[in-house]
């Protein structure tokens, strides 16, 4: 294992992210296994000695993505050549041995399964002078057990299952994080607790699909107790998960989160298509009249909630008559936002072979209509809440600059992003502020009410926290 000698400087790094909430919190895993391996993190405005890309295979441009950026790092590897480049995620998982054929610069390829073999390899390619792919079928060490670098000083990622059981033909996710597999509730809470210990005020449970955690040790309310849980934690503020699946979303879970005051009031729930004939075709085992009614079951036990969802625009087969029945879940919906996408064939799924692929002009302009819907939707139910009081929990940063008062952002217990008037909170601490204004995607609230300080921590934490967890065990 690489570690920096006495006088000499140590090894720089930068990690570069792309894709879902998953890929976020694995690279905050490399970024904890690079510096306790001696690298440190690169700073602004200098050629780090190592880029790690993380990768997703979602979306098609993705590869594109993945490749361009990799030819406009060539010159500046031939620049510097000690500097080393890996490429790690779903993407590298997908393609392998391409990823070298294709970009013969890159040092080291590593999947989704051996995250934590990564300083390893970039020691071996250093040593041997050539490229290493490494590429496990099946996950060994279980990621959250890997040392961590959070960017937030109070918030943070918690894995509590990977991969997924799911066979939507529209996703290549199962075929390159495998099937699920869940955190005992005890090593997550463990974890949770030492978060809370370190100042942390907020998590976000994560999982491929959290609704069916507890499958794999035979317990169907397990993540509903673990919702309570959590709520029995003395300094954890708010509780997040996502993302749940339509079809195991129980009425536990709703009462979980009604009855836990720290789970925040905010839904983030796929529908993908608002056509159950769609649905059928994409494998999502619920339909439109379900969707809809465990949307009114959170509602009627949190009226305040806010709920997101992602769709998708011309999968395979979609008629306009499909498509109008998306937009009219949508409206029956009202949801405060969505993630939008125009469907991307992706190889190895079923749905990159059906026929009826709907031309690209037609999806371009199903997604503009259905976008505008959205945003629609969005903006009337942000102007509801014009005069509401709202706790906003401040990010990280300077916040959003829109003329000369310097504003700070957050945001609300529902997930909405709030912009708030210029006052002297800090990261991590709770405003309270009246809205004064609302847009489609966020809020603006310039009557500051009141200012509730966290603990403070020290100054070299709010630049991001390096964490071991040595203790953890899975089971």
């Amino acid at each position: 294992m690489h570690r920096s000698l006495v006088g000499v400087s140590p090894r720089t790094y930068d990690v570069r992210t792309y894709g879902c909430q998953m890929n976020v919190h694995d690279s905050e895993r490399i970024a904890g296994l690079l510096e306790a391996a001696g690298y440190v993190k690169a700073p602004d405005d200098s050629t780090p000695d190592v880029v790690v890309f993380n990768t997703c295979a979602v979306r098609e441009n993705a590869d594109n993505r993945l490749y361009g950026n990799l030819g406009h790092l060539l010159p500046t590897k031939k620049a510097n050549p000690g500097m080393q480049i890996a490429v790690g995620g779903c993407l590298a998982q997908k393609d392998r041995g391409t990823i070298v054929e294709r970009a013969p610069w890159v040092d080291v390829v590593f999947g989704t399964h051996n995250v934590g073999a990564l300083p390893t390899l970039l020691e071996r390619a250093r040593v041997e002078q050539e490229s290493q792919v490494e590429l496990l079928e099946a996950l060994e060490v279980f990621p959250s057990t890997l040392p961590t670098r959070r960017e937030s000083a109070y918030r943070a990622w918690v894995s509590i299952s990977v991969g997924c059981n799911n066979t939507c033909t529209f996703c290549i996710v199962p075929s390159l994080r495998g099937k699920e597999r869940d955190r005992r509730p005890g090593d997550i809470l463990r974890e949770v607790q030492a978060l809370v210990d370190d100042g942390v005020i907020e998590i976000t449970l994560l999982g491929q699909n959290v609704n069916s955690y507890g499958a794999e040790f035979g317990q169907r309310d397990a993540f509903a107790q673990l919702l309570r849980a959590c709520g029995d934690i003395d300094g954890l503020e708010r509780v997040r998960f996502t993302s749940p699946h339509p079809r195991d979303f129980t009425d536990d879970v709703i009462d979980a989160m009604a009855e836990t005051p720290n789970v925040m009031p905010s839904l983030h729930m796929p529908l993908q298509s608002g056509s159950d004939r769609v649905l059928k075709a994409m494998r999502r085992s619920y339909r439109a009249d379900r969707y809809l009614g465990i949307l009114d079951r959170v509602r009627a036990a949190m009226p305040d909630a806010a709920i997101t969802t992602d769709i998708i625009v011309g999968f395979p087969g979609e008629t306009d008559d499909d498509f109008a029945q998306t937009l009219d879940v949508v409206r029956a919906a009202r949801f405060a936002g969505a993630f939008t996408f125009q469907y991307s064939k992706r190889p190895g799924t079923p749905a990159a072979d059906m026929p009826d692929q709907v031309p690209p002009t037609v999806v371009a302009e199903r997604y503009q209509r259905l976008v505008e819907l959205v945003d629609d939707i969005a903006w009337t139910e942000n102007k509801a809440l014009h005069g509401a009081t709202l706790e906003v929990l401040v990010a990280e940063g300077e916040g959003r600059k829109d003329d000369a008062t310097h504003r700070l952002s957050g945001r609300a217990r529902d997930n909405r992003l709030v912009h708030l008037a210029a006052c002297d909170a800090l990261p991590g601490d709770v405003v309270t502020a009246r809205v004064t204004y609302a847009a489609p995607h966020h809020l603006v609230a310039d009557d500051v009410l009141a200012v509730r300080r966290r603990t403070p921590r020290a100054p070299a934490q709010t630049a991001g926290v390096f964490v071991g967890l040595p203790s953890l065990r899975t089971c």
